[in-house]
């Protein structure tokens, strides 16, 4: 009679066996695990949710919640998962039939713990909560990422100030023919001042002038319009009389 032949060493991959869970610490929040089968077959609820977790790869058979079992105790029996010593999982939170949360720690006495990971089973599906770290490492990739891209943007439209020692024989008339003008983005700008001036109210009427005075007439006030573009009236010596404000009789 053939005897049986031993599993080869084959069977062991990272130091992990086939269809063993990966070791405590290992980044599953990219996966999620879901047993329709079960679900159709049993309700979830806080008395079954653990044996459902314990079909998922997230679960560690070396737990203390294993041992529970194995001795047919409930294995979420906080009376005594505080007897032992060693990594555990524990019922956090509870939102019957939507939501469980579930804790993996480590037990060092009877009230000394420390919180590993966490894990949420939402809709039957289960997951691993990112922990702190992940996340805030990966909200500041995302941040510098957007950062880097608005100074990029913002380096390619502002105009550059000077030349390099490099670039002096060149002249300015060639460079600012070879850069390109973005009509789209002037008719955008001009729609967007048009659009914030019809916002703005109204602007208020002139006040009356005081008592024993009069406005200027309208040929003194194009004889001055007419000076100030010639460029050769002073605001305060060369205008005179013409820019007094005259006395009524």
């Amino acid at each position: 009679m053939a005897a049986t032949p031993l599993p080869q060493a084959g069977g062991l991959v990272g130091n992990t066996m086939e269809g063993m869970p990966p070791p405590p610490g290992t980044d599953l929040t990219g996966i999620c695990f879901r047993d329709q089968l079960w679900l159709n077959s049993f309700p979830l609820d806080r008395n079954l949710v653990f044996d459902y977790f314990a079909l998922s790869p997230f679960y560690d058979l070396t737990c203390n919640n294993e041992q529970l079992r194995m001795r047919s105790v409930h294995p979420l029996d906080i009376s005594q998962l505080s007897k032992l010593i060693g990594i555990e999982y524990m019922l956090n939170e509870v939102m019957e039939p939507h939501l469980f949360v579930i804790r993996k720690q480590k037990r060092d006495g009877p009230e000394k713990v420390t919180p590993m990971l966490t894990y949420y089973v939402l809709d039957g599906s289960i997951y691993q909560a990112p922990q702190r770290s992940s996340d805030f490492a990966s909200r500041m990739v995302r941040a510098l990422y957007y950062i880097s891209k608005s100074f990029t943007a913002a380096a390619s439209k502002l105009e550059k100030i000077g030349y390099d020692t490099e670039s002096d024989s060149v002249k300015p008339e060639t460079k600012s023919g070879a850069e390109n003008i973005d009509f789209k983005e002037i008719k955008r700008v001009d729609q967007i001042l048009t659009a914030l001036h019809r916002k703005l109210p109204p602007a208020p009427p002139l006040p009356p002038f005081p008592e024993g005075f009069a406005a200027p007439s309208s040929d003194t006030a194009e004889t001055q319009d007419g000076q100030a573009q010639n460029g050769h009236s002073d605001p305060i010596i060369d205008q005179g009389a013409a820019k007094r404000l005259k006395l009524e009789k």
